[in-house]
């Protein structure tokens, strides 16, 4: 007798459901789990908050959205990480619920939901997408804006062009790699009959004038301070350098790294379609099945150009840029993977032993969780290293500011030194200060030693020893420096490494402080 299980049945009947169950249950996991055991924030979320906390139209940070939405999030959650969390796993539900309309539209719901599942299990989904930031939040804005973009090149929705000037002006807003999805959106519509046709109408000039009034400050500003800048910069001598055997020797390592972590990062979706070929299965023919009506042509285009084009271009472009990371993220390439293995295995698929898959899948989207909480509560009794997410960010941050205030009288305002302690420090104090990257001054161009020293700051280092002498390179940034009695700090789980030590030294702020200081 053949059996099918319930998940089978509820894919064929109820597929948006088993889209919401999956997708929520793979935020909550992520929102609980970083609540529960980070002490301090990951990745570059403490940077992150600091330059959202000035609220600049800059080109220092790039695109400046992700950074404003971050502050609003963290105020909203009350001054916690809990609301930057949350709003991670917001952009995660929005992204996928976009692609699965998109994979709905053209697959069919059953066939999308088994999309949803694929795309869950790959890894730049789970505890990577815990560290908000532009990578984070351009995924649901590029997975809207495919959505739309079917919808007028495929299906003739004209109403779709609004939604899709929105997006491209947010996305502009969010990061550096808008330009070439938005010119390969372009390609594809130049490529295609329908597309040039929807190219005619007077509706892609209303678009265009919402993506200007959306992106026109940032990118005015953009080419005035940092594009044109660069342009100068290509000298003749420059390109020569640049086009010698020895940099391209070096970009296509880059490269090869680049594809080897999104090639890692599938590596749980060609698992599972490696488990359910026929060379895995017991008996042929006994597999439940799940079937989709045919599949328009330009809509079978449509998703193997955008799951392979952009991880293409994005990919050569940071390798031949000098980055070793992604543009625009690793997350955003992969939005249309589930999609396009699911339209490779054909009008029918059929789930062979449904057991073994549904075991592997489980402990391929659970693995992530496991491996955090691992690091968390086992890591220290290991090795004495140092994790970045159990750091006394919190205690470090009430500390300081108290001991301003009680010293000065005045709030703390501004903190320097060590950029990981300073960045901490600068999130966690209660009126959270300034930050200043005084090594990089150019990073933090709203401060600068000159107006620390006015309106007075804390300078952070690591310790070794009771006595916390600065290093000599902060000594020469800040002459006179008279250090306190280094701080020990626990952290959220010690294990083998010593007390967390920290040398600091006030910096007095003038008699009068500058006006508009905050």
């Amino acid at each position: 007798m053949r059996f099918t299980s319930l998940i089978v049945e509820l894919i064929r009947a109820r597929p948006a459901l088993i889209f919401w169950v999956v997708a929520l249950a793979q935020a909550l996991v992520w929102i609980l789990i970083p609540t529960a055991f980070y002490s301090s924030p990951p990745g570059d979320v403490a940077l992150t908050l600091a330059y959202g906390r000035e609220y600049l139209l800059s080109d220092v940070q790039g695109p400046p959205l992700a950074y404003w939405l971050a502050d609003i999030a963290f105020r909203a959650g009350g001054n916690s990480l809990f609301g930057v969390f949350v709003l991670s796993q917001l952009c995660f539900v929005a992204a996928f619920w976009s692609m699965f309309r998109l994979g709905s539209a053209i697959l069919g719901p059953a066939h999308a939901a088994i999309a949803t599942l694929l795309g869950v299990t790959i890894v730049a989904f789970s505890f990577p997408n815990v560290a908000f930031g532009p990578q984070v939040l351009a995924q649901p804005f590029w997975a809207a804006l495919l959505l739309n973009f079917w919808r007028i090149v495929g299906e003739g929705q004209h109403k779709a062009w609004f939604a899709f000037s929105l997006h491209a002006g947010l996305l502009i807003l969010t990061t550096i790699a808008a330009l070439p999805l938005l010119a390969l959106l372009g390609v594809f519509a130049l490529a295609t009959a329908r597309g040039r046709a929807a190219l005619k109408s007077f509706d892609p000039v209303i678009a265009f004038a919402v993506i200007a009034v959306l992106a026109l400050p940032y990118a005015a500003l953009e080419v005035r301070t940092g594009a044109l800048g660069q342009l100068r910069a290509m000298t003749p001598e420059n390109w020569s350098a640049a086009l010698s055997a020895p940099w391209w020797k070096a970009a296509g390592w880059r490269w090869a790294e680049l594809a080897g972590g999104l090639l890692l990062f599938v590596s749980g979706i060609v698992l599972l379609a490696l488990l359910n070929t026929p060379t895995f299965a017991r008996t042929q023919g006994q597999a439940p099945t799940i079937l989709r009506s045919s599949i328009d042509p330009l809509g079978r285009r449509f998703i193997y150009s955008f799951a392979i084009a952009p991880a293409l271009v994005l990919s050569l472009a940071s390798a031949l840029c000098g980055s070793t990371v992604m543009a625009g993220g690793a997350g955003l390439v992969l939005l249309p993977a589930g999609l396009a293995v699911v339209l490779a295995a054909g009008d029918v698929i059929q789930l062979r032993r449904q057991r073994l898959l549904r075991t592997v899948w489980f402990w391929i989207v659970a693995a992530p969780a496991a491996f955090v909480i691992a690091v968390s509560l086992m890591q220290p009794w290991i090795v004495a290293k140092e994790v970045q997410t159990m750091l006394p960010a919190r205690a470090m941050g009430e500390f300081f500011a108290d001991s301003f205030q009680r010293r000065t009288g005045q709030k703390l305002r501004a903190v320097a030194g060590d950029p990981q302690l300073a960045m901490l420090i600068g999130y966690a104090a209660p009126n959270r200060p300034h930050l200043l990257l005084d090594a990089t001054p150019e990073r933090t161009p709203w401060m600068s030693v000159e107006k620390l020293n006015e309106t007075g700051g804390v300078v952070v280092w690591r310790a070794a020893d009771t006595s916390g002498p600065p290093p000599a390179e902060i000594a020469q940034r800040f002459p006179g420096l008279v250090p306190e009695v280094p701080r020990t700090f626990p952290r959220l789980i010690n294990g083998r490494q010593p007390l967390m030590r920290v040398g600091w030294a006030i910096v007095r702020p003038a008699q009068t402080s500058p006006p508009g200081s905050r």
